[in-house]
C-alpha cells in the first residue's frame, strides 16, 4: 500500500452481508484464467452491492480477484483514469 491508501479496519462492512458472492465458494472470485474471470463477473452482474464492492477494492487497492465485477487489470485501469482526471 502507498501512503494514500487507507488502512483497512478489519471489520466486515454491512454491505458485504448482502453480497451475492456469499452464495459461492471464495475461490470462484480468485480465478487463474480469463474463463474464471468471466464466470465471476456473471455472478457479480446482478449483485445488489456491486458498486460498493468495486469501490472497496479500489479504495484499499486490492490486487487480486474479481471485485464489483472487475478484474485486477480493470481496476488498475479505473485507478489510472481517476488519477489522470484528478490532475486536470
Amino acid at each position: 500500500m502507498d501512503e494514500l491508501t487507507p488502512l483497512p479496519d478489519h471489520r466486515t462492512p454491512i454491505w458485504m452481508l448482502r453480497a451475492r458472492c456469499r452464495e459461492f465458494a471464495p475461490g470462484e472470485f480468485f480465478p487463474s484464467d480469463g474463463v474464471g474471470v468471466d464466470k465471476a463477473r456473471k455472478a457479480c452482474a446482478d449483485c445488489p452491492v456491486k458498486a460498493e464492492c468495486l469501490e472497496y477494492a479500489l479504495t484499499y487497492r486490492i490486487d487480486h480477484g474479481v471485485w464489483g465485477g472487475c478484474s485486477e487489470r480493470e481496476r488498475r485501469r479505473i485507478l489510472r483514469k481517476r488519477r489522470l482526471a484528478a490532475r486536470h
